[in-house]
């Protein structure tokens, strides 16, 4: 008899999927977009290698949990797991087939199709959540802009609330402004605007922004009392799709633009640092644009970090001579959306005066004194005479004996060589050989010490040779 009842047992169990080894099942197969789905898998074995899902009906997973359940029929006692995971499907979708190896085995739970349905009713009206941008076609670089707009009904209470962005695939984030909080009609408006650049050429999509909201709700239990409860259900935007072109060869900025130059004076000393400041406002991709640092000959050039505040680009530059220059116009070429043309705007060039200019210094050219064909004679008759020619000759031999021992030529050497400690100086005698491989390394490291406050080390027994080898004093 016990026989019997073990088999009967074992075919109940091979029958029905509650003993099966792997069992699926949802909370509810019909749902109204918005509202969760619990989906859960039930375990049975010794050995079991949990399966890692993250995703359901192309959904995240919200949140999931795992439960162990003990049992015990006819005295023997047998142990389950059930892994449950609850996500919001945005339509109507089948979750596939699972795979679990239990024992060794590889156990597979059947296909369960959910069925999303549209939000009836007035309910839609107690949430709002909207995407919307003026601009549908787009050109790699351009700036536009996403507002976002959420809307609660004020005699609906939220408990609590959760917001998920949009994913902007393919998009910079330029900027993204704090949130907008106003009054319109029955609603509480909150809006966020955001400001985006295309990356990519190509067809873009913005994916929707989603805002789960928990609101007071209750049900009745076993005993038909109402229970008070939390109900969480997620509201979804719309997307939003773009073309975006590419820019005119020869061109990366795209927008509408104005720049000027300004400088504190026209007029310098040799050697001395002449500060250039230059603005760029307009509506664009202010972030793509290069250093306007330029290559002038007998210039050195000296340029800071760009920095972007805003609408506006600004950057520093330092320009050191010793002779006059002058600064070509900076220019800026852009493709203007509006006009589909190709636009530039320029500064004009600007004359700087250096004075002490070394390249005026005139040639200075000594003759000689002319001789005479018959020349000067002169005799000392006198005794007199003598005795001066003999005080001249005595000093003369002083004088030489305390030039040989001081050696004043030393100093004067000392004094007529170029110090690394006067470094503004040093740089302005080597500008003219900058363009020499050995001479433009030293260059930069005085540039980076004096107008950088670097404190990089110069070789000295290095620029001494250089200064040698090509002949700077």
């Amino acid at each position: 008899m016990k026989n019997i009842a073990k088999l009967l047992f074992l075919v109940l169990i091979a029958a029905n999927p509650l003993f099966a080894a792997l069992s699926a099942r949802v909370d509810s197969k019909s749902v109204e977009l918005g509202e969760a789905v619990t989906y859960s898998l039930e375990l049975r074995g010794e050995r079991i290698k949990k399966p890692n899902i993250t995703r359901l009906c192309e959904s995240d997973i919200i949140s999931s949990g795992s439960q162990t359940n003990m049992q015990i029929i006819n005295g023997e006692m047998s142990k389950s797991y059930t892994l449950s995971y609850r996500f919001v499907p945005q339509k109507s979708c089948k979750i596939d087939s699972v795979e679990v190896e239990i024992d060794g085995k590889i156990e597979a739970s059947g296909e369960i199709e959910i069925e999303v349905k549209p939000i009836i009713g007035a309910k839609d009206l107690d949430f709002e959540l909207g995407l919307s941008s003026d601009k549908k076609e787009l050109y790699v670089g351009e700036t536009f802009d996403v507002t976002l707009i959420f809307k609660q009904k004020n005699s609906v209470e939220a408990v609590d609330s959760e917001f998920t962005p949009p994913e902007f695939k393919g998009f910079w984030v330029k900027k993204e402004n704090q949130p907008q909080r106003y009054q319109e009609g029955a609603y509480s408006v909150t809006k966020v605007l955001y400001s985006l650049t295309p990356q990519r050429v190509g067809e873009h999509k913005i994916s929707k922004a989603q805002m789960r909201v928990a609101s007071r709700s209750g049900r009745k239990d076993s005993w038909g009392a109402w229970t008070p409860t939390i109900k969480w259900k997620t509201y979804f935007s719309n997307e939003l799709e773009f073309s975006v072109k590419a820019l005119p060869l020869g061109v990366d900025l795209v927008g509408n633009f104005a720049i000027k130059a300004t400088l504190e004076k026209k007029e310098i000393s040799a050697n001395e640092a002449l500060n250039l400041t230059i603005e760029v406002e307009g509506d664009g991709n202010l972030e793509d644009i290069k250093s306007f640092k330029q290559n002038i000959e007998g210039v050195a050039v000296f340029d800071e970090k760009i920095a972007i505040e805003g609408n506006k680009l600004t950057q520093k530059i330092a320009y050191v001579a010793e002779r006059d220059f002058i600064i070509p116009p900076f220019v800026l070429r852009y493709f203007d959306p509006k006009t589909k043309e190709i636009k530039s705007v320029a500064t004009k060039e600007i004359k700087i005066e250096v004075k002490n200019n070394k390249a005026a210094e005139a040639l200075n050219i000594q003759k000689e004194p002319s001789i005479s064909a018959e020349g000067d004679t002169k005799v000392y008759k006198s005794g007199y005479d003598a005795v001066i020619l003999a005080v001249v000759f005595a000093a003369g031999l002083i004088l030489g004996a305390l030039v040989m021992m001081l050696k004043p030529w030393k100093s004067v050497k000392k004094e007529k060589s170029l110090s690394i400690k006067e470094p503004k100086v040093l740089l302005g005698k080597l500008l003219p050989y900058k363009d020499e491989k050995e001479v433009s390394e030293i260059v930069e490291i005085l540039e980076k010490n004096i107008y950088s406050n670097q404190k990089l080390e110069i070789d000295k027994k290095r620029l001494k040779e250089m200064l040698k080898r090509y002949k700077v004093d």
